[in-house]
């Protein structure tokens, strides 16, 4: 079943339910789905619908920075309940230990890259979490590279 008809009947139960903040949410979700669909002008596949997904998690976290900064709190505990509901679509996202492993082991097989292949070595870490269907936030993998890079001894 496709991401967006399972969010539909979500959105049933929650209305059944009378939840009115997981209510909010699915149709927040139901919504950027459709409209990335009408972008594309087809249907997502189930990487694109995770994307999407991954997209309001990311602004969410921004606004819940912005909000705490602000003394917002009701906002920012909004948002944060808004998270927890998006990400019941989403695979579990890695952990750091795995994902330092994985940046570990992507910079052992490009040979000793130096601060200056950050990007070529985020871009493979990324690939390989994406092709393993694992959720990361490249904020971490990229402070995660950051750090393994800096440590490294570089040829270059």
């Amino acid at each position: 079943m496709r991401l967006i008809d399972t969010v539909q009947q979500d959105i049933t139960q929650a209305m059944k339910a009378r939840d009115e903040v997981r209510l909010s949410t699915l149709r927040m979700v139901k919504s950027a789905l459709k409209n990335k669909e009408i972008e594309k002008m087809g249907p997502l596949t189930e990487a694109e619908a995770r994307q999407v997904l991954a997209t309001l998690i990311k602004q969410r976290k921004d606004s819940i920075e912005q909000f705490t900064k602000g003394g917002r709190v009701e906002l920012a505990q909004k948002e944060a309940a808004e998270i927890v509901v998006i990400e019941t679509y989403l695979p579990k996202a890695a952990s750091e230990e795995r994902i330092r492993t994985q940046v570990r082991a992507t910079i052992a097989e490009m040979g000793s890259p130096g601060v200056k292949d950050m990007g070529v070595v985020m871009k493979n870490v990324m690939a390989k979490f994406q092709a393993g269907g694992e959720r990361v936030e490249g904020k971490v993998v990229s402070d995660i590279v950051k750090q393994e890079l800096s440590r490294s001894p570089s040829i270059g």
